[in-house]
């Protein structure tokens, strides 16, 4: 981990063993379908406490952190569980559900001697160090059989405090990710009760056979997959609020509309300033993934607490020409279109084909080509700046190495109210063309 020094790592449990202890949990096909990706990494920054000494962070402070998180996975006993597997003897075809056997999440404490929050937050490049400030790296969501679905590493920087968290996306989806960590801070800073209660309960929305049988078997070449991500780079670019507005006026005038969102602008805007930045021919096909929501799109609705994995992916394509040619608001309308698509009807479409003809991504499946995809992950309406475990706000937020690849797009809400950071990962030559883009930089906020 370079110069990251562990202190300590141990496994955490929830303080009681009711309610949903060694009971199973059966996963949906918006569960399994990730099973060979990687992980979700995120992880918040933090200023040290003002009343801390010498001792409270290695001692009371750490020891805090980890009474709270024990006292949050009563409320999330997935997490402290495992995957497990059931195997069909007639042809070795396996299943996976989730075992809540209380085994544990994994709890790190370490320390960076030489990180400041400074080099964390002010650096015009991400520095790599910040991938050592998660733990479990390198697993994918399938190994979670014998490692824990959840960890979390609390490092202490020379002036600050990281709290990187894993989680393996097979267990929930971005909304469930940061449910938890809500819960957390709520726990941290002295709730007994956390204010949205988890529902554990899986969706299937009519009788299946459970455990979903999946087209691999014990030791496929799947599961021992080898992809090598090649050199890439990472900047946080950060777009204030008024700036997001004048894009979303922009696409709005170009096509005479008033219903293209600021989220499809500013895609729209980054999406035509990389194709711009790679320098593609005018009739090479170029895509944007975006993860859709299914909460609030099927019929009726998933309660708000949900819990578990409630996305899937569609693609927008179009030619390079065409979206420099055609400009900001059609390439947003082009979004706009197949966002406005995913009505009840087609979320459940994508549910029931996946059941019944399932397809696992596959990390050589999502990343591999021509490098011609932008991959959106995340929201920027996550709340990510009220998690105060008891000592402020957090000041920053950045995400880890998990299925990183040229064009992995991370959005975050801003510390400013309305504004966005969007974290880019681009082959290094693909991220300087981009930095000296005036027109994209025009909607960038300066440092």
């Amino acid at each position: 981990m370079g110069d990251i020094q562990v202190i300590s790592t141990c496994l955490v449990g929830a303080t009681s063993n009711e309610s949903l202890s060694h009971k199973n949990i059966q996963m949906t096909p918006w569960d399994l379908s990730l099973l060979l990706l990687g992980t979700n990494q995120r992880g918040l920054l933090f200023h040290k406490p003002k009343q801390e000494n010498n001792n409270i962070l290695k001692s009371s402070l750490i020891d805090h952190l980890k009474e709270s998180l024990s006292r949050t996975l009563n409320f999330f006993p997935p997490l402290a569980g495992r995957l497990s597997t059931i195997k069909n003897t007639d042809d070795d075809i396996i299943s996976f559900f989730i075992n809540c056997n209380n085994a544990g999440v994994e709890f790190t404490h370490a320390s960076a001697p030489k990180l400041t929050v400074s080099t964390i937050l002010d650096s015009t490049r991400s520095p790599l160090t910040v991938h050592s400030l998660f733990p479990l790296n390198n697993i994918r969501n399938f190994e979670c059989v014998t490692k824990p679905l959840f960890g979390v590493q609390i490092t202490e920087l020379v002036d600050g405090l990281f709290i990187g968290c894993t989680m393996s996306h097979s267990l929930c989806d971005g909304t469930g990710f940061w449910h938890f960590i809500n819960s957390w801070s709520e726990i941290s800073r002295g709730y007994e009760v956390i204010s949205k209660i988890p529902i554990l309960e899986r969706y299937f929305p009519e009788k299946m056979n459970l455990p979903v049988p999946l087209p691999l078997k014990m030791y496929d070449e799947k599961l021992f997959e080898k992809f090598e991500v090649p050199p890439l780079m990472e900047r946080i670019f950060h777009l204030s609020k008024e700036s997001i507005g004048r894009l979303k006026d922009k696409a709005n005038s170009e096509m005479g509309v008033k219903s293209i969102s600021s989220l499809q602008a500013f895609l729209a805007h980054l999406w035509r300033s990389v194709t711009r930045c790679r320098e593609f021919d005018d009739e090479k096909v170029v895509a944007i993934s975006i993860l859709i929501g299914a909460r609030s799109r099927i019929n009726p609705p998933l309660p708000e607490g949900y819990f578990g994995n409630a996305i899937h992916m569609k693609q927008v394509k179009a030619t390079a020409g065409e979206l420099l040619k055609n400009g900001l608001g059609w390439t947003a309308m082009q979004i706009n279109k197949m966002v406005v698509a995913q009505n009840s009807e087609e979320v459940m479409k994508e549910y029931k084909g996946w059941a019944e003809n399932p397809i696992i991504f596959t990390k050589g499946l999502i990343f591999a080509g021509n490098n011609t995809r932008l991959g959106i992950n995340n929201s920027p309406w996550f709340n990510i700046y009220g998690n105060d475990f008891g000592w402020g706000k957090p000041i920053g937020v950045r995400s880890g190495m998990a299925n990183k690849n040229d064009g992995s797009i991370t959005l975050f809400s801003g510390v400013e109210e309305g504004s966005v950071d969007i974290e880019v990962c681009l082959f290094p030559e693909t991220l300087q063309a981009l930095e000296n883009d005036q027109e994209f930089m025009e909607a960038v906020t300066k440092n």
